[in-house]
């Protein structure tokens, strides 16, 4: 087994940093130790197989995106990304695990939704992937194979509230399903939009003749996110399951997620980088020359960018430093703007919903350090830590320690990196970050002690990534 040394870097964890080599022994950290410490009784830089210098340079764990949709059926269409180009982008950007979602519909099996997402993805990720698993037919099969889950490794479940007719579950399902979390331990994630008064909104918009990718925004009023963000906690809270709402993006549903939380409820959410910079004004309401009033269709997806005139933007970040919100994921469902978001010309109802950005997570997250937002050890514990710990992976993943799996990030912040369709790495024919200028690089991505990237070249192969097993969450109470 090789072995590698990463020496002169700083250290960074969700609760410090400090001047560390850190040596791996093949596919595990072995040892954490003080600068060209002897302690191991030998000159290490000497005796290992290679060693990388990380000389004003952070020392990271892999960053871990807990909310991605590589190949994802949708609106007519499938996500762009296949799980070997969406994993391969994912590790140029410094994430070195993700977990996706397989799906289930009604009148399908759950075991059957999970075994193809299996096949999905097997043999064909550039980083370690696990599962989440959609519940779309909530029923009575799917309940009793809902129970059997975290055997299989998948300890958490997605619900949608939105919807209807695709994944949709009324309340009476979610109420049976989260009795189903509340006695496995598994975590139910939810898609918190009240979605048939949102289908009725955007049909009165449509009929006026407001059909451009601005009124996506508009038909799913913060309204709409914020009644179901409620309705969500209350169910929970009268079941005892635990939750966990996705992409949340309108600050009204913060301030649920908070006063739940100043209760003592089992509580959490995440938000996404595309919560935190763009705006319902700049990028749903863009025209250009080659798209026209369609341009905003790159920025359609659900739960829909916000108004900047509102502070929604400035609540998310807010609510990642007191904690409201505890998690940073990207929702990553790309899809290209010809033959994909054009179904929706002259309709957003049938725009496919979704932005590509699992490339982009670590470094946009970065950029918050840099302007204040956040802190260096807030953005490990966003990015990285706190999804190991929420999804059954903490140990393993999401720290730098003897025994972990050495997925090591290697992040120059007197680097710079600009973001673009010219530079990316995802399946897509734009970018929705096109023009990013972020202040930090990623140098050097190691994979359970691979390495594969360095310098922005790939040096993986496909199949570099294996499936997870996740256990039970150990951040829940």
């Amino acid at each position: 087994m090789a072995t590698t040394l990463i020496t002169g870097g700083t250290v960074v964890s969700a609760t410090g940093r400090s001047a560390a080599d850190v040596l791996v022994d093949g596919e595990r950290i072995v040892a954490v130790l003080e600068p060209g410490s002897r302690l191991l009784g030998t000159d290490l830089a000497a005796s290992v197989d290679r060693v990388i210098d990380a000389t004003g340079k952070y020392v990271i764990p892999g960053g871990i995106d807990a909310h991605t949709h590589m190949q994802l059926p949708f609106g007519g269409t499938e996500a762009s990304d296949t799980f070997e180009t969406g994993t391969r982008a994912a590790a140029h950007g410094g994430t070195t695990t993700i977990i996706d979602f397989a799906v289930q519909r009604t009148g399908e099996r759950v075991e059957d939704g999970l075994a193809a997402w299996h096949e999905k993805a097997a043999g064909n990720c550039a980083i370690d992937y696990g599962f989440h698993q959609i519940v779309g037919g909530v029923d009575a099969d799917a309940l009793a194979a809902m129970r059997r889950l975290p055997d299989e490794g998948v300890t958490s479940f997605k619900l949608f509230m939105a919807y209807p007719g695709v994944f949709y579950a009324d309340d009476a399902q979610i109420l049976r399903a989260m009795q189903v979390s509340r006695d496995t331990g598994m975590l139910t994630m939810m898609h918190a939009e009240n979605g048939p008064a949102i289908d009725v909104l955007a049909e009165q918009l449509v009929d006026m003749g407001d059909t451009d990718p601005y009124f996506h925004g508009i038909a799913r009023a913060w309204e709409m996110e914020e009644e179901a963000t409620h309705r969500a906690i209350m169910l929970a809270k009268l079941t005892g399951a635990p939750l966990y709402v996705v992409h949340v993006s309108a600050k009204q549903a913060v301030e649920q997620l908070a006063w739940a939380r100043d209760q003592g409820w089992n509580v959490y959410g995440e938000t996404c980088p595309q919560y935190l910079y763009l705006s319902l004004e700049a990028q749903l309401g863009a025209a250009s020359e080659q798209w026209g009033s369609f341009e905003g269709a790159k920025w359609v997806c659900s739960t829909p960018l916000r108004t900047r005139e509102h502070g929604h933007q400035e609540a998310m970040w807010q609510a990642l430093r007191t904690n409201d919100l505890q998690m940073v994921s990207t929702d990553h469902c790309p899809f290209c703007m010809k033959d994909q978001k054009e179904l929706g010309r002259g309709d957003f109802r049938k725009i496919p919903n979704g932005i590509g950005g699992v490339e982009h997570r670590m470094d946009l997250m970065y950029q918050g350090v840099v302007t204040g937002e956040i802190t260096l050890e807030r953005w490990v514990e966003l990015t990285s830590t706190t999804p190991a710990r929420m999804f059954g992976l903490y140990g393993r993943k999401g720290v730098i320690q003897p025994g972990a799996d050495a997925d090591v990030v290697v992040y120059d912040p007197n680097g710079h990196t600009s973001i673009g369709l010219a530079t990316a790495h995802m399946n897509m024919d734009h970018s929705a970050w096109e023009g990013f200028e972020v202040d930090g690089h990623v140098d050097t991505v190691l994979s359970r002690g691979k390495v594969v990237v360095d310098g922005g070249e790939y040096l993986g192969t496909k199949g570099d990534g294996r499936y997870l097993k996740r256990g039970l969450s150990t951040y829940v109470r």
